[in-house]
């Protein structure tokens, strides 16, 4: 009895040390930005390390986001009635796109958030460890955050997973 649960504890411990982590933002280096605006993602932070007008002006954003993501659960549950499998995902795909569409608008629309951003990026997972490494300590991070990911919804996939695969060389 004593000899397995000895092995199921190093079991265990093994498997909690070569779980995915993330590492602390100090420990991590940021990539470095596109300054301006030519990148295909706008950073919601100044290089200054403010927020960005935009961010400011879609503090309500997220719950036009939100609204939009009522509307396409709604869109996906009349879709599903018909096609199971497949209405439920373009109802996630109508959600996000009239999430994108709202927040967008409650920010003022994409020539906006241009007109009011210094630093953008052409990778998300570069947005993604960028934000984390040199914003994650700001007081209006998840905010900040939640209103980018709601104008890039990849980033809600990506951005722990960037930042994981940026811990990895680091010990």
């Amino acid at each position: 009895m004593k000899k397995i649960a000895a092995i199921t504890l190093a079991l265990l411990l093994s498997a909690c040390a070569s779980a995915p982590r993330m590492a602390a933002p100090t420990a991590l280096r940021a990539p470095t930005p596109i300054m301006g605006t030519t990148g295909k993602f706008m950073s919601p932070y100044t290089e200054d390390g403010t927020v960005a007008a935009w961010v400011e002006k879609g503090r309500s954003a997220s719950a036009g986001a939100g609204i939009g993501g009522f509307v396409g659960a709604q869109a996906g549950q009349k879709l599903a009635s018909n096609i199971p499998f497949v209405g439920g995902m373009l109802g996630q795909a109508v959600g996000e796109s009239a999430g994108r569409a709202v927040a967008l608008k409650m920010v003022g629309g994409e020539e906006f958030i241009r007109a009011n951003s210094d630093m953008s990026f052409n990778n998300i997972d570069d947005l993604a460890v960028y934000m984390y490494v040199k914003n994650s300590s700001h007081k209006d991070f998840a905010e900040a955050l939640k209103l980018t990911q709601d104008i890039y919804p990849e980033l809600k996939t990506r951005y722990a997973q960037a930042i994981i695969t940026a811990s990895s060389g680091v010990n």
